[in-house]
Parts: structure tokens; sequence; C-alpha cells
């Protein structure tokens, strides 16, 4: 797998990434998810570098003038809900491509730390010989991203598979190392330390989809 780091660099990127942090800044969820938006917009920038493309002329009022545009047929696909913000941030970039969605979410059946992953809700586009881009603000077991992984193969074969996450923990990313194909890329803005008891990121920034929508059940 080959993975990008994509805050090793001083950027706005990590300006954004300090205020979805910050507990004061997380109070106002309207701009909580404002800044998700923009990191998905940032980091939808820095993947298309790694993208296809074709040459094309353009007509302009005074001439012809030749240019490039993506070659690559997209397929956003977001994990419910906290990916919901972060989809928005990348379609705001990649406004032709097409979209999907499905909900994965952590089972507690014992009503204890354990848990494991279910995936319900599925509308998701034709993916066969396009380039999927899965994303998921936070990347912390890894488990409901393999989880999504392996529902979405079932529907067809991609071209190419993109992950993208906000924030990621190095117990995750083995694990996807471990259980999906070497040629998958991993686009992280920000690695952090380590998981706790409870499989939560350390230090993180609480729960995305919570932060961004309200409390749920």
């Amino acid at each position: 797998m080959e993975i990008h780091y994509l805050s090793e660099n001083n950027s706005v990127l990590n300006h954004f990434l300090g205020q979805i942090r910050d507990v004061k800044v997380q109070k106002d969820s309207m701009r909580f998810r404002r800044n998700i938006e923009r990191i998905g917009e940032i980091m939808g920038y820095e993947m298309s570098k790694s993208l296809h493309y074709k040459t094309v002329e353009i007509q302009t009022p005074l001439g012809i003038k030749k240019t490039t545009e993506i070659a690559d047929q997209l397929v956003l696909c977001s994990i419910l809900r906290a990916g919901l913000t972060l989809h928005q941030g990348f379609l705001n970039y990649f406004d032709n491509a097409e979209n999907g969605f499905i909900s994965a979410y952590r089972h507690h059946p014992n009503h204890d730390d354990y848990f494991d992953i279910l995936v319900e809700y599925q509308a998701i586009a034709d993916i066969n010989g396009k380039n999927v881009l899965l994303l998921d603000p936070m990347l912390a077991t890894g488990q409901s991203i393999v989880a999504v992984f392996n529902k979405l193969i079932e529907r067809g074969t991609p071209k190419e598979i993109h992950i993208a996450v906000i924030i990621a923990a190095p117990e995750g990313i083995a694990h996807l190392k471990e259980n999906l194909p070497d040629t998958c890329h991993l686009w992280i803005a920000s690695l952090d330390e380590k998981l706790n008891d409870k499989s939560y990121i350390i230090p993180g920034l609480g729960d995305a989809g919570d932060l961004a929508y309200g409390n749920k059940l």
C-alpha cells in the first residue's frame, strides 16, 4: 500500500487540522463541518496530482488553448455519517464524479468494549474500471474501512482504490496493510499517536460524526 502523509510540511491544512481538534472551536458545529469540508478540498487537490490526465483543446473568445483535464472516471464513496462533510469537500473539486454512500458502525453486542462492524445501507454507483475514492475522517482500528472495501468489491472491479482519512492511528494503518491490496493508496492528513483501550484515537478529536451532526443514541 502506498501511503501519502499530507501534513508533514506546513500549509493551511495544518491550520484547519488544529481547529477541528480544539475543544473551544468544536463547540461551533457549523464551523467544524466547514473545516472538515475545507480539509477535503485540500486533500482532493493533493490527490489530484496522482490522477491521469488527457490533453484537450479549449475554445476561448480569442482562440484555441491546449490544456489538460482529468481522464479518470471517479466515484466518491463516503462512510456514513461522519464522511458526509469530507465527501462534500472532495465533491467541490471533483464535481463530475459519481457518488456512493455506505453505512458502517461499531456494534457492541455485549454492551462492553468489544465491538464488530455492521455494514448496512448502500447506495453506490457502478465502480467497474473507475477510480474509487473511499472517504472517512477517522482511521482508528481500520475495521470499518476493510468491511466497506469488501462490500465494494462485491459490486465490481475498480481501476484504482484511494482511501482518504483526516486522522489516523498506527494500529489502523497496520490493519489496512494486512487486509487490503498493495495497490491501494492511503491518503492521511495527520498521523496520531495510538488507540486507547476503547479503540479511540489519541489525541484525536473525539467523535467526528457527533461533532458535525449532534449526539446519537
